[in-house]
């Protein structure tokens, strides 16, 4: 007869840690409940760290923005209590002579200043990005004026300079030009402006000299040899490779322009005068909101003119962003 054999299970040679394991898999020590716990704590931890800036946006920008939105369909006076009118504030805004005005000599400002500005900036920021003795000097110099030129301090002394029998009148008459001061004439008031955030071009010059840096000087150096010349270097190889930063640059001073209101105001007369100038002159549009707002009390409708503008800058930033695409050149996989 056979001899039946039985076989004891195949545990030689493994440890006790793999026997004891179940056939489908050790099991993962930490526990799902306690990574839950974890996670809470850890976002507890960031919301407690972000709740000023949550506590800042919520009471300092997001809730005056609902107000003002509130507002811009009522009559309301900072006084009495806020009169639903609808839409009577905006039919009213857009058959104003002065708003229109208003328009008018803001789109002249921004159309002007920022060109002639970005002009500048980039103007010397070709001259600064060439090696030369004192560049470091030169750099801090021409950007100084990007950080006082927006006080009012620099203002006072700006309609003083461009006032009656000052250093500029002065100047004019030496080469026979007779116009007077610049601040009193509702004509050349504007100019003045125009001049002043010409002379703060500092910011974006060092912006500018900061994607100079970046453009290859291999690129230079091959069109050098072709026989290109410094004008078509500078159309060819220098405009497209900064295009990127001359987008970003045109964005941001285009908007900056749109919101120019200390400068018109000291400069037009402040509280010493007309608000926006001699007969207007300088009635840029955050000007004449100042006005309607709190000189006249009229804060329903300075809403109404404040959202208006907030309408303006982003279909201005969103045709920007539109037309980029036709001359802004972005590397590879950019």
């Amino acid at each position: 007869m056979g001899t039946t054999v039985t076989h004891a299970p195949a545990t030689e040679g493994l440890s006790k840690d793999k026997r004891s394991e179940p056939r489908h898999g050790p099991v993962n020590s930490p526990r799902p409940a306690a990574l839950k716990r974890r996670g809470r704590r850890e976002n507890l931890a960031g919301y407690l760290f972000m709740s000023p800036w949550i506590a800042g946006f919520l009471l300092l920008t997001a809730g005056p923005m609902i107000a003002s939105l509130y507002f811009a369909f009522t009559d309301y006076n900072l006084f009495d209590a806020p009169k639903w009118i609808g839409l009577d504030n905006f039919s009213e805004m857009f058959g104003d002579p002065r708003w229109q005005h208003s328009v008018r000599v803001t789109l002249w400002y921004v159309v002007v200043g920022t060109p002639l500005k970005l002009i500048a900036a980039l103007g010397v920021a070709l001259l600064l990005a060439q090696s030369r003795r004192g560049q470091a000097f030169y750099r801090a110099a021409f950007y100084a004026p990007s950080l006082i030129g927006a006080s009012v301090s620099i203002a006072i002394v700006w309609k003083a300079i461009f006032s009656d029998d000052a250093v500029v009148d002065r100047t004019q008459k030496l080469f026979g030009v007779n116009v007077g001061g610049w601040t009193g004439d509702p004509d050349m008031i504007i100019y003045s402006l125009v001049a002043l955030t010409v002379w703060q071009f500092g910011a974006p010059m060092v912006i500018f000299l900061a994607g100079l840096k970046q453009v290859p000087r291999e690129l230079y150096e091959a069109a050098e040899v072709d026989g290109a010349g410094k004008l078509r270097r500078f159309w060819n190889i220098t405009l497209p490779m900064i295009s990127p930063v001359l987008f970003f640059n045109v964005l941001l001073e285009t908007i900056h322009s749109f919101q120019i209101f200390s400068s018109a105001y000291i400069v037009g007369g402040g509280a010493g005068g007309n608000a926006c100038g001699p007969a207007d002159g300088s009635m840029v549009y955050t000007c004449y909101l100042y006005v309607q707002g709190f000189e006249n009390s009229r804060m329903g409708l300075a809403s109404a003119m404040a959202w208006m503008l907030l309408v303006a800058v982003a279909l201005v930033t969103a045709v920007l962003f539109w037309s980029q695409k036709r001359w802004v050149h972005y590397e590879e996989g950019a």
